[in-house]
């Protein structure tokens, strides 16, 4: 039986919309955590849970800026993985902090090579979410050899159409949350907002980078939710470290294209095809269109897209949740 027919067996048709009851595993600390020295420039925080000689995973997290946490860890039953976090260049807790130079998918693909063999790891699963979710496509395309699969989710592109969605297209989903992100730029510079919130963001003086930063999270929190909540939002806008490290990594990396060919992430499926996927989406992803997901379902033979009914974009829609925690079930009972 392949990993596929194996999936579908245990799950509802893949063409159709999923809700899945799963409760989330506990969340727990670090086994280890430490910093590796990847370049000159930069040095990164990792972090590994749960069984060392479980399931190797390694988590790939979003933003581009967003780095990774201990919450990460509630969708893994960790008697059985051994779950291997880090955050990129420039993210959150490595260093320096907010650093572009040398900063693309090349060096993170580039990077994981270097932690995994750092850690003995001969191969892993490779599990991402939104920006994430390429990286891992990117790694594969380049390492298959050492993927044993992938649990994918909030599938994102990085095609010129997708990034710009972002600032142009989410506008017409949340109107209300779009108007105050258009109104921040001046009028003689809304041709351009991409230009005009990345020469805000990289602009010395804290109280404009900060400024726009606010902003543009604002917005962009209030669309990643199905179910969008204040009280989430307003404890992100506080944590100024995660507002410009997000902000300051997606307007940079989307300004360079993504360090991407046109539609190079599709175009190169046919290295990784045969490897196992289950991927992941909400059917109300604002961010993220759900044209993406299927895009790469349809790319993608040893594949299963799960739909999800009632999910947005952030894995902490409690759908999305339940979803990816009965995925990483379903790695492990096909791995034993």
């Amino acid at each position: 039986m392949t990993f596929h027919s194996y999936i579908a067996s245990l799950s509802l048709n893949s063409h159709k919309e999923v809700l899945f009851e799963h409760s989330l595993y506990p969340t727990e600390k670090p086994r280890e955590e430490g910093y590796i020295q990847v370049s000159e420039v930069h040095n990164l925080f990792y972090a590994t849970y749960g069984n060392p000689n479980g399931i190797p995973v390694v988590i790939l997290h979003g933003g581009p800026g967003a780095g990774c946490n201990d919450t990460m860890s509630r969708f893994f039953d960790l008697t059985r993985w051994n779950v291997v976090m880090f955050d990129q260049r420039g993210a959150m807790r490595s260093e320096p902090f907010a650093c572009m130079d040398e900063n693309s998918p090349q060096h993170s693909i580039a990077d994981i090579e270097v932690l995994r063999k750092h850690l003995g790891i001969e191969k892993w699963v490779v599990f991402g979410g939104s920006w994430g979710s390429t990286l891992a496509i990117l790694y594969g395309q380049e390492y298959p050899q050492n993927c044993m699969g992938f649990i994918l989710r909030g599938i994102f592109l990085g095609r010129e159409q997708d990034y710009l969605h972002v600032v142009y297209g989410m506008g017409k989903v949340f109107p209300e949350a779009y108007e105050p992100f258009l109104s921040y730029i001046p009028e003689e510079e809304r041709n351009d907002l991409l230009s005009a919130y990345y020469n805000r963001i990289i602009d010395p003086n804290p109280q404009v980078h900060m400024e726009a930063a606010r902003t543009f999270i604002r917005f962009d929190m209030i669309c990643s939710t199905h179910l969008p909540s204040p009280e989430a939002l307003e404890k992100i806008l506080q944590n100024d470290k995660l507002v410009l490290s997000m902000t300051k990594a997606f307007l940079y990396y989307s300004i360079h294209r993504f360090f991407l060919k046109p539609n190079q992430v599709l175009s190169q499926m046919h290295k990784i095809t045969d490897l196992p996927a289950i991927i992941i989406h909400g059917r109300w992803d604002a961010i993220d269109l759900p044209e993406m997901a299927y895009s790469l379902h349809k790319k993608w033979t040893n594949s299963t897209l799960w739909m999800i009914a009632e999910g947005g974009h952030s894995a902490n829609d409690p759908a999305i949740a339940k979803a990816l925690a009965t995925a990483t079930d379903f790695f492990a009972e096909k791995m034993k």
